[in-house]
């Protein structure tokens, strides 16, 4: 394997997790009354999402490029 798609499968494995736990954080008892409460999610909840999104993305871009 190249070491582009060896980075590209990291990044994406990387991403995933964050996104785990983003769901996870956005899904507890505390977030969902802050939610309620503001209408939004806390900082670190949006930077699990919004990372892992990123890292999915630029991960999967990565491992199939040639």
């Amino acid at each position: 394997m190249k070491q582009g798609k060896l980075i590209g499968i990291a990044l994406l494995v990387i991403g995933l997790v964050l996104l785990y736990m983003g769901f996870n954080a956005a899904n507890s008892p505390a977030e969902e009354i802050g939610q309620t409460l503001t209408g939004r999610y806390s900082n670190q909840t949006l930077m699990y999402l919004i990372g892992g999104a990123v890292l999915g993305v630029a991960g999967i871009i990565m491992a199939i490029k040639k």
